[in-house]
């Protein structure tokens, strides 16, 4: 961040932000008033921000609520926060208000000040709004779990699921390679009656196969 220094205005008075933060005066306060942990919000939450505040953009173009070409600057703007080209921008504590008011308004301010860049302003100068044009319609209450459902669900949909999968079918290569090699089976700490190791390897697949099916429906209620 640059040494140098813009003065930002907004409801609460003035705040002095980085010359060079995309950030405003609501996300400056938030930096000083959570220095808690040091930890900020992952790259899949960051990136489920600008995935609601595109499809707000979106709709609100769409209903004729916001112009044009404010609403096109916006979602080109979310469209780089999703693309993981704005993370440094968000430096909030993830332990702050309860309801995320200061991510929310982190990400409006940041995609206002980068919107209004690409329109050919200056970053504070409010020809994109934070409230009346990135946030219009919304609330943190509404935004934040959103953010964190979709967040959830790329995770589910590109991690989880993939992992499990290939944990599977490995599982189900060594049932098939030991199948004729026979073993005791162990039970209170005893030797019980003779499976094959195959045996024991179907049963390892069968908890992943399970637990994908158990994943898979959480898909709907993220969704």
């Amino acid at each position: 961040m640059s040494e140098d220094y813009r003065v930002e205005r907004d409801s609460l008075g003035e705040m002095q932000v980085p010359a060079d933060a995309y950030w405003g005066a609501q996300t400056q306060r938030a930096i000083q008033n959570f220095p808690i942990s040091g930890i900020t919000f992952s790259r899949r939450f960051v990136r489920g921000l600008g995935v609601v505040k595109k499809a707000a953009a979106q709709a609100n173009r769409d209903l004729g609520l916001i112009d044009d070409d404010v609403a096109e600057a916006i979602i080109e703007a979310a469209d780089e926060v999703i693309a993981g080209e704005h993370d440094d921008q968000f430096p909030v504590d993830i332990f702050q208000t309860g309801s995320g008011t200061s991510s929310n308004m982190n990400a409006n301010e940041v995609i206002a000040n980068r919107a209004a860049e690409l329109m050919g302003s200056e970053i504070g100068d409010r020809v994109v709004h934070p409230n009346d044009h990135v946030n219009y319609g919304q609330s943190s209450n509404d935004v934040i779990p959103t953010a964190m459902h979709v967040a959830s669900l790329e995770a589910v949909e590109k991690d989880v699921i993939p992992a499990l999968d290939t944990l599977r079918e490995a599982l189900e290569e060594k049932e098939e390679a030991f199948d004729d090699v026979v073993k005791t089976g162990r039970t209170h700490l005893q030797d019980a009656t003779p499976v094959t190791l195959g045996q024991e390897f179907g049963g390892y697949r069968t908890q992943i196969a399970k637990g994908l099916a158990r994943v898979d429906g959480v898909r709907d209620h993220l969704g």
